[in-house]
């Protein structure tokens, strides 16, 4: 106290201009009873608002007796997000779950619902999850649990969520399973239905298992499930990741027939405003009604500052391209950023805004110090397209 400090300043995307040493950092002098204030300064187009899962979301804060009303829910951290819309509720589903009792949690897909949320307009960002949780669970707050039940080992993720009409105009919440094993591969893929009784998903078909005769799986149904209504008013269900791979006809009756299913082919790449080749990662695509264009978010594939940390935001005219004018619009230096996927449920015709959100973890980096609270959890990003490098 009382000595002038020299402090490092480091964020994803955030910082102070380096002085001639190139050193980045400001001098302070802490006093007792005093405030001082940091300013920093955003370097890419992309504002983070903030944390949306794990515990600990105002912990900090409530030290100091703000934020009390807040009660934590029990996961800790989520992989990759998917999202679809039922029943006018918007429903959450992430991937493999740590939870507080035991560092393995849920490897069944985990999720949540929640009703009336608006796109945010300034952090701090204070979700109330409804996570579909044990009715036997004696903890409180009350242990999630995983709602896709597909038998046999190893891990199981979800896929190409949507909501579609069956013939007698009837709503189904369905998607694509998957099952892993030996850390990254798939050895059966399932189409599974939401049950509401039950409040999990439910195999209607095995349409292909790992076996001699079949070793590899066909193109199926993964990645994100995107509407699309093509030139002569048909409408179709793309499954992207982040381009279309494959497209089936926008009905129940259609999705659960692989005989309709159409593959489609898409290059694994986007060029920036200078003719430059971005190698593409996961990612996902919508619809922008303020810009008129199609959008594409994605992870560059072996970027400068991280394996899957530079995130890419590219436009096209159409969902099948070509995506052009990529602009680099966040980094995580020696982070991971994956599977980032677009909040097309919060764009409107009114406004140049656009939200993401993807996965911050130190997995796929050398990373030996994870950020506390933050790592393995999802965040959300705002883009402004009415803002330079957007505006011609």
């Amino acid at each position: 106290m009382g000595q002038e400090t020299w402090l490092e300043v480091i964020g994803h995307g955030y910082g102070v201009k380096p002085d001639g040493f190139g050193y980045s950092g400001i001098r302070l002098r802490p006093e007792p009873g005093h405030r001082l204030q940091v300013k920093v300064t955003r370097q890419l187009p992309a504002q983070r608002l903030g944390r949306l899962t794990g515990t600990g979301l105002f912990a900090e804060s409530q030290k100091l007796g703000e934020h009390l009303e807040w009660h934590d829910g029990s996961i800790l951290g989520c992989d990759s997000i998917v999202t679809a819309t039922f029943q006018k509720k918007l429903y959450w589903f992430w991937g493999d779950t740590n939870l507080a009792h035991y560092p393995l949690g849920i490897f069944n897909v985990s999720g949540a619902t929640t009703e009336n949320f608006v796109p945010p307009t300034q952090p701090p960002l204070a979700i109330e999850y409804h996570y579909f949780t044990a009715s036997s669970s004696k903890q409180n707050p009350p242990r999630a649990r995983g709602v896709v039940d597909i038998p046999g080992d190893g891990p199981t993720w979800l896929w190409g969520a949507i909501a579609l009409p069956d013939a007698q105009g009837k709503e189904h919440l369905v998607g694509s399973v998957v099952k892993i094993k030996n850390g990254l591969t798939p050895y059966r893929w399932d189409l599974a239905e939401w049950n509401e009784a039950e409040a999990k998903f439910t195999s209607i078909t095995t349409f292909w298992q790992q076996s001699p005769t079949t070793p590899h799986a066909p193109t199926v149904p993964e990645g994100h499930a995107v509407r699309w209504t093509d030139l002569n008013g048909k409408a179709w269900i793309l499954f992207c990741n982040p381009f279309p791979i494959l497209r089936c006809p926008a009905t129940y009756e259609d999705w659960k027939n692989p005989a309709t299913w159409e593959k489609l082919t898409s290059e694994k790449k986007a060029t920036t405003p200078e003719g430059t080749t971005i190698a593409v990662h996961g990612g996902h695509i919508a619809w922008h009604p303020w810009s008129k264009k199609w959008l594409a978010i994605f992870s560059q594939k072996a970027g400068a500052s991280s394996f899957l940390g530079e995130i890419w935001l590219a436009e096209a005219q159409t969902p099948t391209g070509p995506w052009v004018n990529a602009r680099q619009v966040a980094t995580h230096k020696n982070y991971s950023f994956y599977n980032p996927i677009l909040h097309a449920e919060f764009f409107r015709d009114n406004s140049p805004l656009v939200y993401f959100e993807g996965t911050y973890v130190i997995t796929f980096s050398s990373n030996q110090q994870p950020t506390p609270r933050w790592d393995y959890n999802q965040v959300l990003y705002q883009v402004d397209l009415s803002q330079p490098p957007f505006t011609h």
